[in-house]
C-alpha cells in the first residue's frame, strides 16, 4: 500500500494566522475510510497524527495535517440514501430551502459533495433543473445513472467559471457535510459566489462545534474533517469573501450538526436573529479559548476508561462483543480508546459496499447484519451511536433472544 501525501499547513485556513495552539491529541490512526479488502490484510497501513489546533486570532477548531484529498475522496465509499433517516432528513431540507427561499420552478440547484443525489432528488422532484459535482467516481457514475448528472470531479474556482458557463448561474449552492473536508475553503467560497445568481443562496451543513463540545462527540475528528466549525469564526470568514451569514439552524444529523445560509453582502434575504443567538451561545461555552478543549480532552480520557473498563469486565466473564455501523468515526473511537479485536469478534453494516471488508488499524471482519442473529453475541456496541435507536428498534429480535446493547456517546448507556 503506497504512503499517501501528506503536509502540515502552517496558518489558519480561515484568518491565515499564525498563532495555533494545540489543544488536543488523538495520536496517530489510519486514514477514516481506508478499509481493507482481504488480500490488503498483509500490507502496511499508513498512519498520521490527528492533532486538533485552535487559532487563537479567530477561535477557529482544524487538523494542520493535510492528506491527498485524491485518496481519500476518489474511491470514497459512503453512501447516504442507504440510511432513512438521511433520505427524510434531506427531503425536509429541500423542503424548508425551497419555501424559506422562493425558489422558482427551473432554477438551477448545484450541490458540491452531492454523493448519490439524497438532496438533490427532492430538488429535481420540485421542478428544479441540477447538478451534483462529486470526486467519488464510483458514487458519481451511479448517481447518473440515476437521474442525478454528476461531474466527477473536485469543486474548485476554476471548475465553478466552467459550470457557469455551460449551465448559468444558481439559485442554490449546497455544501453538505464537504465544507469541512477541504483545505482551500478560500477557493471554495470564491466558486461559490462566481456561481450564484443574483438574490441565490449558498446553503451548508457542518457538524457544529458546539454539539461536539457539549455531547463529547470527539470521534467526528478525522483525517477527512479538517474543520470544525462554529458561526463565529465562519461568519468573519464569509464577510472576508463579500458574503453574508445570514441563517443558522441546529440539526440533529451526525450528533449535532450546523446549516448555515449565505448570500452575497447586500442581497435581499432578511440577517435572521439566529445568527447572533449562537454567537452568543458560542461566547457563553467559550469555543475559543483553549483551556476549553484542554478541558474536553481530559472528559474524553474519562469516557475512554468508563467504556474500555466495562468491555473488559464484560469480556473477563466470557461474554462475546460485536460491534454495529462501519462509520468512518468508527477509526477514531475505536483507536482512540482502544477497542480491537480482543474485544469486538465482527462489525455489523447494512451497506454492501462495506461488507466483506475489514474495519482500518485493527481488521475487524464487517459483515452483514445476519451474522447477528447466526453467530448470536451477547452485546453489541452500537458505533454508528447516532442512529442507536433505529438500529435498536430494527433488531428487537436480538434483544428478544437475549442480547443487549451498549451505546459509547454521549454518554455510556446499556440497553
Amino acid at each position: 500500500m503506497a504512503v499517501p501525501r501528506v503536509f502540515r499547513r502552517g496558518d489558519c485556513r480561515l484568518c491565515d494566522s499564525l498563532d495555533l495552539v494545540l489543544v488536543m491529541s488523538l495520536g496517530e490512526t489510519p486514514l477514516a475510510n481506508a478499509f481493507l479488502r482481504k488480500d490488503q490484510l498483509d500490507e502496511p497501513e499508513p498512519r498520521f497524527p490527528l492533532d486538533l489546533f485552535l487559532c487563537r486570532s479567530c477561535g477557529h477548531l482544524q487538523l494542520r495535517d493535510v492528506v491527498d484529498p485524491e485518496l481519500l475522496f476518489r474511491r470514497y465509499l459512503y453512501v447516504s440514501s442507504t440510511s432513512p433517516v438521511f433520505v427524510e432528513h434531506f427531503r425536509k431540507y429541500a423542503e424548508d430551502i425551497i419555501t424559506g427561499y422562493h425558489v422558482a420552478r427551473d432554477s438551477m440547484v448545484i450541490e458540491i459533495g452531492s454523493n448519490d443525489g439524497i438532496l438533490l432528488r427532492p430538488f429535481q422532484g420540485a421542478g428544479m433543473r441540477v447538478l451534483g459535482i462529486d470526486p467519488a467516481v464510483d458514487i458519481a457514475r451511479k448517481a447518473g445513472e440515476d437521474g442525478i448528472e454528476t461531474w466527477p470531479c473536485f469543486f474548485t474556482e476554476e471548475l465553478a467559471r466552467r459550470v457557469r458557463a455551460e449551465r448559468g448561474p444558481a439559485a442554490v449552492v449546497a455544501a453538505n457535510n464537504v465544507f469541512a473536508h477541504a483545505d482551500d475553503l478560500h477557493g471554495i467560497v470564491r466558486g461559490v459566489k462566481h456561481l450564484i445568481e443574483p438574490g441565490g443562496i449558498f446553503v451548508f451543513e457542518v457538524s457544529y462545534l458546539l454539539d461536539v463540545y457539549e455531547k463529547a462527540l470527539f470521534d467526528m475528528t478525522y483525517h477527512e474533517h479538517l474543520a470544525y466549525h462554529s458561526v463565529k469564526p465562519l461568519k468573519r470568514f464569509l464577510a472576508r469573501h463579500g458574503m453574508e451569514l445570514i441563517e443558522t439552524v441546529r440539526v440533529p444529523t451526525h450528533g449535532g450538526s450546523l446549516r448555515g445560509v449565505a448570500q452575497v453582502a447586500g442581497g435581499p434575504h432578511a440577517l435572521q436573529g439566529s445568527v447572533a443567538e449562537l454567537v452568543c451561545r458560542e461566547t457563553e461555552a467559550r469555543l475559543d479559548q483553549p483551556e476549553t478543549f484542554l478541558g474536553f480532552a481530559r472528559g474524553i480520557a474519562r469516557l475512554k476508561n468508563e467504556l474500555r473498563g466495562l468491555l473488559l469486565d464484560l469480556r473477563s466473564k466470557g461474554n462475546r462483543i460485536a460491534g454495529f455501523g462501519a462509520p468512518a468515526k468508527l477509526t477514531t473511537l475505536m483507536h482512540h480508546f482502544e477497542i480491537g479485536s480482543d474485544l469486538i469478534e465482527f462489525v455489523v453494516d447494512d451497506s454492501p459496499l462495506k461488507q466483506g471488508l475489514y474495519t482500518p488499524g485493527h481488521r475487524i471482519p464487517i459483515v452483514s447484519s445476519s451474522r447477528l442473529y447466526e453467530s448470536r453475541p451477547d452485546y453489541v456496541l452500537i458505533l454508528a451511536w447516532n442512529f442507536a435507536e433505529n438500529i435498536m428498534g430494527a433488531h428487537t429480535a436480538f434483544a428478544r433472544q437475549g442480547g443487549r446493547f451498549i451505546i459509547p456517546l454521549p454518554k455510556l448507556e446499556v440497553w
